[in-house]
């Protein structure tokens, strides 16, 4: 574990470099809380993220169980206030627990599409500085993608007595979370049905919430515990390295399973969950490094079949190692009521997610999760102020060997967002060291599809557009990933919400 670790091949989620042999000792990324249509469910789910918010881990929310927005309260004869009303108070909540935190608590909110306030949801953020400390995404079902496909329209539920509220046009509510993606990021989209038909362990429950970057669809009260193989450095003489890749994967699995039987849960119900069904999540980064030493773009077809070889070979070798584990330790306590059980022993009833690796991937010094870099050259702000400048290591080799490392090169290189158009620098590198906005949205949706099809939970990735993209085309990436079959998909538009990481030229 130390080895692995050490040579930057595999690093643990961040709540584990940070609390692992500390008094406070809760190592899981990520929880997912129930939230029932009452006030004590309310607030007891409220006292939960408290809990978990000040322990350094996220947590995803399904509020689609709360009752509509003027919908009759029984006891008191009054009107419910609606789901966004209460996310607000969770917002809050967030904003002032993150300040006693190391590791800011981050949450997802998610509303179904057939719930009756589901407009007001969507534009939830239509003003700047709304629930900043929230992502949002539409729980999109079969009937609605049908009801889209046949330009027709579809009902709203209410979720107090399952009635049919109304009926509305599947098109305009689409086209609207389109507009509010291309404006400001929010709302994603999960695929709820296509979600909990890989779900693992039905008669557990059903999977309405994930982790706060979608990347860990869960049941109520479970909690995820993740960790990352960098890819970069599974590369010798220019191939990948299987048989290091393979070593990596397996140690990883006994380091999951460990992590989770040493964490101190915040609460006994959490355990409880998480213990029954052992979920980890494998994930890798520097992907995109990866494609850069076997001189492959990102958007080609041969960089989808990297993604699937790598990601097969990652699953495959989990599953074998984590039934190797069950022999030694036993299966998951709900394994005999899962849909794994004709599958033999298994330890873990979920092994690989892919997550966005925001610190983890800083310290490997490699690109994050299976995103595209952003930028080769350009300075990062440590520390409030402080400026450091940073240039991608496998870049600076080739330009070294190719005798093109100069500092005048490097001055024109900074904080820029492409190179396609930097003419000292040969067309056959140019072509291999593409970069997130010269990226064609629809080679995004291919990589992840292809990454999707070995990951047994799921997967955190922004498809970036640029900034004069149209809402027509956030329409067709919104599409396309429903018909390669991922389980969601977030988009975000360059310039389009201040404060956004980077500002690249």
């Amino acid at each position: 574990f130390f080895l692995m670790m050490h040579e930057l091949d595999f690093i643990p989620s961040s709540p584990i470099l940070m609390h692992a042999g500390t008094d406070l000792g809760q190592l899981s990324s990520c929880f997912v809380i129930p939230v029932d249509d009452t006030l004590d469910s309310i607030f007891d789910a409220l006292k939960t993220a408290c809990k978990v918010h000040q322990s350094g881990g996220g947590t995803g929310f399904s509020f689609s169980r709360l009752r509509a927005k003027g919908d009759i309260i029984q006891s008191t004869k009054g009107m419910s206030s609606g789901p966004v009303s209460f996310i607000r108070i969770f917002d809050r909540e967030s904003e002032v627990m993150k300040l006693g935190s190391k590791h800011r608590g981050s949450n997802m909110g998610i509303l179904r599409v057939d719930h009756p306030d589901i407009l007001e949801f969507i534009t939830a953020k239509d003003q700047g500085g709304e629930l900043t400390n929230f992502n949002l995404s539409v729980g999109v079902t079969k009937e609605f993608i049908e009801a889209l496909a046949a330009n027709r329209e579809y009902p709203l539920i209410n979720p107090r007595n399952e009635k049919r509220v109304k009926e509305i046009p599947a098109k305009d509510v689409f086209e609207l979370m389109a507009f509010q993606a291309w404006k400001n990021g929010d709302p994603g989209v999960l695929f709820l049905d296509r979600i909990n038909k890989a779900n693992p362990t039905p008669a557990a429950g059903s999977l309405d919430a994930t982790s706060p970057c979608g990347e860990m669809p869960m049941l109520p009260n479970e909690a995820g515990n993740l960790g990352s193989i960098n890819l970069a450095n599974m590369v010798t003489h220019g191939q990948i390295d299987e048989e290091h890749l393979r070593k990596t994967v397996i140690a990883a699995v006994h380091f999951l399973d460990n992590v989770l039987d040493v964490t101190r849960y915040p609460t006994k119900v959490i355990a409880t969950a998480t213990l029954a069904n052992r979920k980890i999540g494998i994930g890798i980064m520097g992907f995109a490094d990866l494609l850069y030493q076997l001189g492959i773009p990102y958007n080609s077809p041969a960089a989808v079949e990297v993604a699937e070889r790598v990601m097969g070979m990652v699953r495959n070798v989990a599953q074998q190692a984590s039934t190797e584990l069950a022999k030694q330790r036993g299966n998951f306590p709900t394994f005999r009521k899962s849909t794994l059980l004709r599958k033999g022993k298994r330890r873990n009833a979920t092994l690989t997610t892919i997550a966005p690796t925001g610190s983890i991937s800083i310290i490997a010094d490699c690109s994050a999760g299976i995103e595209p870099n952003i930028s080769l050259c350009y300075t990062r702000k440590v520390l409030g102020d402080r400026e450091f400048f940073q240039m991608n290591k496998h870049f600076e080799m080739v330009l070294r060997d190719n005798g093109l490392y100069t500092e005048s090169l490097l001055q024109r290189l900074k904080n820029k967002s492409s190179i396609q158009d930097v003419e000292d620098i040969p067309e056959k590198i140019r072509r291999v060291f593409v970069l997130a906005f010269d990226i064609a949205p629809e080679w995004h949706v291919k990589i992840q599809a292809a990454f999707q099809k070995y990951t047994d939970n799921a997967i955190s990735k922004t498809v970036n557009f640029p900034a004069t993209a149209t809402v027509k085309d956030v329409q067709e990436v919104f599409k396309l990933a429903y018909r390669l079959g991922c389980k969601g998909i977030t988009i975000y538009r360059d310039q389009s919400r201040q404060g956004q990481i980077f500002n690249l030229t």
